[in-house]
């Protein structure tokens, strides 16, 4: 695609040169007027919270018909107990920057999270939920991946040990908070980079009390570095976003067919329960999932490719069917894009110009998609 006008203007407002980091609570100043402002939300909620009210979600059943989806800033998350010690941590509605995260917390104490949260009062907002259950806060720390939305929020747990991949960290450091400046006028916070201290390649089994928890890369997947947390006795699975439900999957730093693959190891493992990297907790029908809205967008790029078409003019002929009702559908002209370099023989998890992959994604989109966090 020839670099207009539009490019540079993305480069400078929400590519590498971005703004500073932090992080203003300014409001949006650009949403229809029919719409509530975040203030006035806020406002709601924290009137909810006064009266007793918890978990507020917007767009959901505690407002209704406000016509923004997600929940409020810096609040909103909930745990799920999937088995004795095993939690979740779930941020509706699992769009942009709401991930999930996890707990297992051992019969003496002794504890892991599984990812933090995008923003400093997301991360607070799991610190406190993790404490409620936990006698203390972890002591380890995993990252599934290098994206600030699972990672941010590492510093708001000083006394855990951060384990990732070796090359979570080293993307990690290599990108460091570019994610803010996608979005400016989230509210992230005071936040501060903190990669993993401890890494490993292939394997690597943690030990909670009595519980095995076991650390397998099995990218390039949605990045190159994603790791997957498997409980084999409860058979809990935390897929990282590998696995997302409701949302549409996200691979142009990873890779079509490896994503194939990583779904393919994940089936074997036989999880009963499956908390993805962003939506509600499920099974393993979520794997399937996947999967197919993967060889769908492979069979779309093939068909593009043999009429000369590049990834905007594949997404806008598509007929999405089902996967349209999924969130972040823009997603598509990215993972076109991967499928497409893979057809051409690119290695999985090869590199991308991310600033111009997200400059056709808005193109498509029609501005910039919407960050909730």
């Amino acid at each position: 695609m020839v670099e207009g006008a539009w490019k540079s203007v993305f480069r400078q407002r929400f590519g590498f040169g971005f703004r500073s980091p932090v992080l203003s609570s300014a409001r949006s100043s650009e949403a229809p007027s029919r719409q509530p402002t975040m203030g006035q939300i806020d406002d709601v909620l924290e009137e909810a919270r006064m009266g007793g009210v918890g978990g507020v979600e917007i767009g959901g059943a505690g407002i209704s018909g406000v016509g923004i989806s997600g929940v409020a800033r810096g609040g909103g998350g909930r745990l799920e107990e999937l088995a004795s010690g095993v939690f979740a941590y779930v941020q509706p509605d699992g769009g942009w920057c709401l991930n999930n995260a996890g707990l297992v917390v051992a019969p003496d104490g002794s504890s892991v999270l599984v990812d933090t949260a995008a923003t400093e009062a997301r991360a607070r907002a799991l610190r406190a939920a993790v404490l409620s259950v936990a006698p203390e806060a972890p002591r380890t720390l995993v990252n599934t991946h290098f994206h600030g939305d699972h990672a941010f929020g590492n510093f708001v747990f000083p006394e855990a040990l951060v384990v990732g991949h070796e090359r979570t960290r080293t993307e990690m450091l290599g990108a460091g908070l570019h994610l803010t400046g996608l979005w400016p006028d989230v509210c992230w916070g005071d936040i501060r980079l903190v990669p993993p201290a401890l890494t490993f390649t292939g394997r690597l089994t943690l030990h909670v009390g009595d519980m095995a928890a076991e650390l397998l890369h099995v990218g390039p997947a949605h990045t190159s570095n994603d790791t997957v947390v498997w409980l084999p006795e409860q058979r809990v699975l935390f897929a990282g976003d590998v696995v997302m439900n409701g949302a549409t999957p996200f691979v142009p730093m990873g890779s079509v067919s490896g994503s194939l693959a990583a779904l393919a190891a994940l089936r074997e493992l036989g999880p009963v329960t499956v908390v993805p990297g962003h939506g509600p907790v499920g099974g393993p029908g979520l794997l399937d999932d996947a999967e197919e809205y993967l060889r769908y967008v492979r069979g779309l790029a093939r068909e593009g490719m043999a009429a000369g078409l590049g990834p905007v003019e594949i997404a806008r002929g598509a007929d999405l069917g089902a996967y349209g009702r999924w969130l972040d559908s823009e997603r598509l002209v990215p993972n076109l894009h991967r499928a497409i370099l893979e057809e051409r023989g690119a290695a999985p998890g090869s590199p991308v110009d991310m600033t111009a992959l997200f400059g056709e994604m808005i193109e498509f989109h029609g501005g910039v998609p919407a960050c909730h966090a």
